[in-house]
């Protein structure tokens, strides 16, 4: 049996998550963020990083890829909006950026 998918969360929640997630913002109803990289190959491993926890989660993000940079967009679809679930993706998106990107 699934655990059961979490709630969505009010505009004063997200605004007070936001600030421990620089970098990404909450409009048209979603977390956004742009990650840019120094090439495609280190681009592309960051999208099967987040991809392979995204499905741990159960929880896949709206993203397409350019070249270098990645534009992902967080919602929970089922939830009709963002939840704990995004804020989650987004910390995982972020430490994968981190990694990726030291010298």
């Amino acid at each position: 049996m699934a655990p059961p998918r979490p709630h969505k969360l009010t505009e004063d929640e997200i605004a007070a998550c936001l600030p421990q997630h620089p970098g990404w913002e909450f409009r048209d109803g979603a977390l956004h963020r742009q990650f840019q990289f120094p090439d495609f190959v280190r681009a592309f491993a960051f999208m099967t990083e987040v991809a392979l926890h995204a499905e741990k989660l159960d929880h896949h993000p709206d993203w397409s890829n350019v070249y270098n940079r990645v534009t992902v967009a967080l919602s929970t679809h089922d939830a009709g909006g963002v939840t704990n679930l995004d804020f989650a993706l987004a910390a995982h998106a972020d430490e994968a950026f981190e990694r990726r990107t030291r010298a």
